[in-house]
């Protein structure tokens, strides 16, 4: 029976709280939107799944306030090896120990159940997010004003509907939402059986090593990841002929990993069969509804990018979802969310695929992005990050879709920790009083070289002399004259109205 008595008006409906539900409901809530999280689970799901995320996540994490709970909880990691049938190295991919100019670490390895319970933590914070546990979304209606969200509450069994203006689908692999937006996949071709073996050491092995490995034997491709504290993976192709079943069977998990570990060094506390895939939606929105994580794309493992992904989604999305409800922003700035994310997420996964194809052929020149030869290796792996597809950068204009580094401020702080979830113009000196009460106006923060020191020599490398960052902390636009930056500030500033598209 339909219960229509507690009726409700939601800016922002989440389905899923995982990682990137969680997120984005967390960056919402600083946003100030009313956001609700329908999550069909009553709690959180105890085993590991991601172990890894960047630096950018990182930064991300910090600019929702929660930084600080979440690294004592990591570990860093030194990078991944990769190793042929007899031990001997091939690739190189370590990763620098210093921070980054994002202001933290390249790789942190991490236990996901703790991360998601500090995100979930965090929403306590915010008076307008709510969260519903055991609450499984079935129907999804859209009018002109806004969708109507229809679900049963597992918890009685009844049947209960809110409003809202927008829906996220935040829901894995199997998206309700995707659905109900009508999107095909585009398959990008990867699709292998791997078992997946999570163990608990009972003893010291350090000779297991701090570094990701994966063995390139083609007879049987594996990989070893550590993870937090006595938390140690292996994931082991299996094979075509092998019964997914009978593979993750403990006396055959034990037989594969017998080069490594034995009963006597660890308990298993996980060994269950993943297919991976590589797929993304080819409809990121439909009007009111959008997709975010593994609803809108799925990799590959390889890179530690998928979670990662998905985060990056929510940053993206929300500042974007946060404009158009306050009325700051048309709806069509939401089109620009698939048009920058999507070729940003495809050339992460394609690179992932490419070292499948290295991990299970030993075929090391399938296209890599390689540096200069080690003298123990044949190759050393670099990766760049991508920039963002078309959307809102202005012009052809230097650095413009590039992530904007963060600063040391004066009084010791980090940058963003000034700025907060907003826009912000980088610039040598302060801008002339009209510019400033115009940026002031359109809710656009400004930070000089007098704040940090460091903003003048990023200028002056880059050869700009201003640049427009994004609340996600990607550059808009730049400008490498006092001619530019007037045309620059008028194009963000001709009133309150943040423009959709440039």
């Amino acid at each position: 029976m339909q219960d229509k008595s507690a009726s409700e008006d939601f800016d922002v409906v989440i389905v899923g709280r995982g990682p990137v539900g969680a997120t984005l409901a967390n960056l919402l809530g600083l946003c100030g939107v009313r956001t609700l999280v329908l999550e069909r689970e009553a709690r959180t799901y105890h085993l590991p799944r991601a172990v890894h995320f960047d630096d950018e996540c990182m930064r991300i994490f910090q600019t929702i306030g929660l930084a600080d709970a979440i690294l004592p909880q990591t570990i860093l990691s030194p990078g991944m090896l990769f190793l042929d049938a007899h031990g001997r190295l091939l690739l190189d991919w370590s990763r620098p120990q210093t921070l980054t100019p994002m202001g933290w670490n390249l790789s942190y390895r991490f236990h996901q159940p703790d991360l998601e319970d500090v995100l979930i933590a965090g929403l306590a914070r915010w008076p307008h997010v709510t969260m519903r546990n055991r609450c499984d979304v079935f129907a999804l209606d859209q009018d002109e004003t806004g969708v109507r969200v229809r679900y049963e509450d597992l918890s009685n069994g009844k049947l209960r509907e809110v409003r809202a203006a927008y829906v996220i689908g935040c829901d894995g692999a199997r998206s309700i939402v995707r659905r109900f937006i009508g999107s095909g996949m585009d398959d990008l071709g990867f699709h292998e059986r791997w078992l997946v073996i999570d163990v608990l050491l009972k003893r010291a092995r350090d000779d297991l090593g701090d570094y990701s490995l994966q063995h390139c034997d083609p007879r049987r491709p594996a990989t070893y990841v550590r993870g937090t504290g006595a938390r140690r993976r292996w994931e082991i192709t299996v094979l075509p002929d092998e019964d997914s079943n009978d593979v993750a069977q403990p006396a055959k998990v034990w037989e594969l990993l017998s080069r490594w570990v034995t009963p006597e060094d660890a308990g298993l506390e996980r060994a269950a069969v993943y297919t991976f895939h590589s797929v993304i939606a080819q409809r990121w929105r439909n009007d009111r509804l959008l997709l975010a994580g593994d609803s809108a794309h799925q990799t590959p493992p390889f890179l530690g990018q998928g979670m990662c992904a998905g985060i990056r989604d929510a940053a993206n999305l929300a500042w974007k979802l946060a404009e158009v409800i306050r009325g700051t922003a048309e709806s069509d700035l939401l089109d620009t969310y698939q048009s920058e994310r999507q070729p940003h997420v495809r050339e992460f996964i394609e690179l992932a695929i490419r070292l499948g194809g290295v991990i299970n052929t030993k075929a090391i020149e399938a296209g890599l992005a390689a540096g200069q030869a080690r003298e123990n290796a044949p190759v050393k792996l670099e990766v760049k990050k991508p920039l963002l597809g078309p959307g809102l950068a202005l012009g052809d204009l230097p650095l413009a879709g590039h992530l904007a580094p963060q600063f040391a401020l004066r009084d010791g702080c980090r940058s963003d920790d000034g700025i907060g979830y907003s826009h912000v113009l980088l610039v040598e000196n302060a801008a002339s009083p009209t510019s400033r009460v115009a940026l002031s106006h359109a809710g656009i923060k400004i930070l000089t070289s007098d704040d940090a020191e460091g903003i003048g020599d990023w200028l002056r490398e880059h050869g700009i002399v201003a640049a427009l960052v994004r609340p996600d902390r990607y550059v808009r636009g730049t400008a490498r004259n006092d001619a530019e930056l007037d045309r620059l500030i008028a194009t963000i500033t001709p009133s309150t109205h943040v423009p959709s598209a440039a």
